[in-house]
Order: C-alpha cells, then structure tokens, then sequence
C-alpha cells in the first residue's frame, strides 16, 4: 500500500509548478550511521525497476526490491513547533520504533 495525504500532494505540486527536469518523486533510502537509513525524497524518472504510484496528481517512484520491504508507505506533510515538512512512514519507521530514539534503538 503505498498513500498521500491531500496536504503532502498539494504541497509537491506547488513545489513542481514551473520547474524544469524530472517531475517524479523518488522516494529512497538516505542517511545511515548508527540509527539506519531514513526514507528521503529527490526528484529523479522512473526506470525499469521501479515501481510506479500516480497520487494525489503527482507520480511517485520507489525501487521495487525497496517498496516490498517497507510497505506500507505513506507521506503526509506536517507543522510542528520544530517547523514543517514532509514525514514519510513504513515499516522501517515502526521497526525503529518512530525514529532514531525508539526502543530499541542504538540511540537510546
């Protein structure tokens, strides 16, 4: 299962409006260290081992390999008194524990 809020899909097709190059969002593995990789997002096209979501009027892409071990995915777009943007979640966020400092974690 792969989900957008309504908010996270406008708020990337504000972000897409009038920009040149790719129009896909590559949701991918980033980071690393001691916690693990964090789902990010990048501009990038689609190629033959990825698997393909059209939501919310923005098309997403996501290794296969990849999706198949996180699913679900869903991205929202959130406000906090830390700021706003993007929160991916999936499986690896529950196995985490929701993030770096959830049981179980080496950062606990």
């Amino acid at each position: 299962m792969f989900e957008v809020t309504d908010k996270a899909g406008e708020m990337i097709k504000q972000f897409l409006e009038g920009k040149d190059g790719p129009h896909s969002v590559r949701l991918m593995m980033t980071g690393g260290g001691c916690c693990g990789g964090t789902l990010g997002m990048a501009l990038d096209e689609a190629n033959d081992d990825d698997q393909v979501f059209n939501e919310k009027g923005v098309t997403f892409v996501i290794n296969k390999e990849l999706f198949e071990e996180l699913k679900p995915v869903s991205v929202d777009f959130v406000k906090s008194a830390m700021g706003e943007g993007f929160a991916i979640q999936s499986e690896l966020s529950r196995k985490a524990g929701g993030g770096c400092n959830g049981p179980g974690s080496c950062c606990s």
